[in-house]
């Protein structure tokens, strides 16, 4: 396999791979490997494994420190939907991966280079490799400077927050005052409790919920004052 064939899309990247058979492992399915005869090939299911793990640990770090002031709520809907398959394939078909891939004839015939999973996948092998040739300061470059248009339209949209939030930001908006969370009791073994939590306005109760974390119970109880409104 000619590596020399890679060099366009490590322009894409943005990465000049030290050992080159990394990115070739990335980008290769494990339905190519039924017609290679080339043992020496791994499919890209271990990196992507790998890869999947660091992006998680990267975006959870860097939202962390750019939303000083969200709700873990909050910061929990921003990575979902940054790391969700529809996301990383919309990525990795802007870098061009998916022209990269190395199939199988049938996977090919498919339409494998356009199937959003796999996109998503090879993408996360790539982070993978890019980890271990690189360390992390590169990987975290790489995933900083292609999620950042993601992450700039999902903070416009709002679509990302959740309902304490809405909650706060109607309250503040009709009355200048914050909604308070109080639990009103506690139920079962330590292990197994269930919490009963009021949002209050003004000493006023909006709503209760309920669930197996107090965070839990107060999202269902700004759900419910929210339908309430």
């Amino acid at each position: 396999m000619n590596i020399d064939n890679f060099k366009d899309l490590e322009k894409n990247l943005g990465v000049n791979f030290k050992n080159k058979k990394l990115l070739i492992q990335a980008l290769t399915h494990r339905s190519f490997l039924n017609e290679t005869n080339q043992p020496d090939i791994e499919s890209n299911e271990r990196l992507e494994f790998l890869g999947d793990t660091i992006l998680s640990f990267v975006i959870s770090e860097w939202i962390f420190e750019k939303f000083p002031d969200y709700f873990e709520g909050n910061l929990t809907n921003i990575r979902s939907n940054l790391v969700r398959t529809a996301s990383l394939a919309t990525i990795s078909q802007r870098l061009g991966t998916g022209s990269y891939l190395l199939l199988s004839k049938g996977e090919r015939e498919s339409g494998g280079v356009k199937n959003p999973s796999l996109l998503a996948n090879a993408l996360e092998a790539v982070i993978g490799a890019i980890f271990l040739d690189q360390g992390l300061k590169a990987v975290k470059k790489f995933i900083r400077d292609n999620f950042s248009l993601t992450l700039d339209t999902l903070i416009r949209s709002g679509g990302f927050k959740d309902s304490k939030s809405l909650l706060q930001e109607k309250i503040q908006a009709e009355t200048n005052s914050s909604p308070v969370y109080k639990t009103l009791s506690e139920k079962g073994p330590d292990h197994n409790k269930t919490f009963t939590v009021g949002v209050f306005l003004d000493d006023k109760l909006l709503a209760a919920g309920t669930g197996k974390s107090k965070q839990q119970a107060e999202e269902e109880a700004a759900q419910i004052a929210l339908r309430s409104k």
